[in-house]
């Protein structure tokens, strides 16, 4: 009678084992799921802040443009720094042409890169992340630019007044901050 216990024992063990594997596999499988899903949520995350980036670049760019238009008298002015556009006071009343400066998307921080007009003040902003683009085409006219762009520190957001409409990209200056 010991020996057919002892059968029945290891087929327990072997069914055990079996089992055990079972669920090794199926972890296995859920990890890969897992792991596929985590990529694919960052990819969309940094889409969405591709075009957050696009947004508020855009917003910048309107304001400085804004700030340039609306100079009093006949020699139109870029602003000193960003934080002028949030309280312009070279009239009688007060204007706002953002409400706030907005951090950069790509890397979370408030400062940007700045494009310093040739004559002084600020005529654009740019990310200072040197991140890959996942967005390489297919960008509003305004930002046609921007295609084939190896760096989001690539994409400037610029405003070209009518008294630099001309100016070559290389006789403009660009500022870090860091």
């Amino acid at each position: 009678m010991a020996g057919p216990m002892a059968n029945g024992s290891a087929s327990r063990r072997r069914q055990r084992g079996l089992g055990y594997l079972v669920l090794l596999f199926w972890l296995a499988l859920g990890a890969c799921v897992l792991a596929g899903e985590g990529v694919l949520w960052s990819m969309q995350r940094q889409r969405d802040r591709e075009e957050e980036l696009l947004f508020v670049g855009d917003q910048m760019r309107r304001a400085i443009a804004s700030y340039y238009e609306t100079s009093p008298g006949p020699v139109k002015r870029y602003p000193d720094s960003l934080q002028a556009l949030l309280d312009d006071r070279r009239q009688l009343s007060a204007r706002r042409h953002l409400r706030r400066v907005y951090a950069d998307p790509m890397t979370g921080r408030p400062q940007w890169g700045l494009v310093i007009a040739p004559d002084g003040g600020v005529m654009g902003v740019y990310s200072t992340s040197g991140a890959t683009p996942l967005k390489r085409a297919g960008f509003a006219e305004r930002d046609a630019e921007f295609t084939g762009k190896a760096r989001y520190s690539e994409w400037v957001f610029l405003y070209r007044g009518e008294l630099v409409r001309q100016v070559p990209p290389t006789m403009l200056r660009y500022v870090d901050p860091s």
